[in-house]
């Protein structure tokens, strides 16, 4: 899957794409970027890292052909991503690592690669797909919501050096 979108009349000349995850560096690119974003806009600490590391790490060890990720780029720079990777039974999937740099937003990035991950998971023959977040993440879970994701559960921790309340959403595909 490549999408790619060019700038129209009145649009400033940029090109976004989203490619599959899989050239050199994309790996590293993704631990780096959840740590970099989630530590600028919300003081997170290294334990954000270590987490998407943990995730990237079992993704690329072991994923197979119901599993897949992809890189959003613009003017040929990453500037998000997002995974999908088997859920919990063999009917369910999950939406991970979703981020989009600052400096790109206002491009549908992240919608974007929501619906791309939602459409690889209806495709890899799942019938449900879920995620995990934070409620502090307003922005994605506005995406999440129009995506069709519905709130399941909440419940209150420390992480990654701050109180936060997770939450899991989900979908039927």
């Amino acid at each position: 899957m490549h999408q790619t979108h060019v700038a129209g009349e009145g649009e400033a000349a940029t090109e976004v794409t989203i490619r599959p995850l899989g050239a050199p560096g994309d790996l590293g690119w993704v631990i780096q970027a959840n740590g970099e974003v989630y530590a600028n806009e919300f003081g997170w600490d290294s334990g954000i890292e270590v987490l998407v590391a943990q995730l990237v790490a079992e993704y690329a060890r072991n994923h197979d052909e119901r599993e897949a990720a992809w890189i959003a780029e613009l003017d040929g720079a990453r500037v998000g991503c997002v995974f999908c990777t088997h859920g919990d039974d063999d009917v369910s999937a999950k939406l991970r690592v979703l981020v989009v740099d600052p400096k790109a937003r206002g491009h549908a990035l992240g919608r974007r690669l929501v619906h791309t991950c939602v459409d690889f998971a209806r495709q890899a023959g799942y019938r449900r797909i879920g995620l995990w977040t934070v409620d502090t993440l307003s922005s994605a879970r506005r995406i999440y919501q129009a995506a069709g994701f519905e709130l399941d559960s909440e419940t209150s921790s420390r992480l990654f050096g701050q109180d936060l309340v997770e939450q899991c959403w989900s979908r039927e595909l």
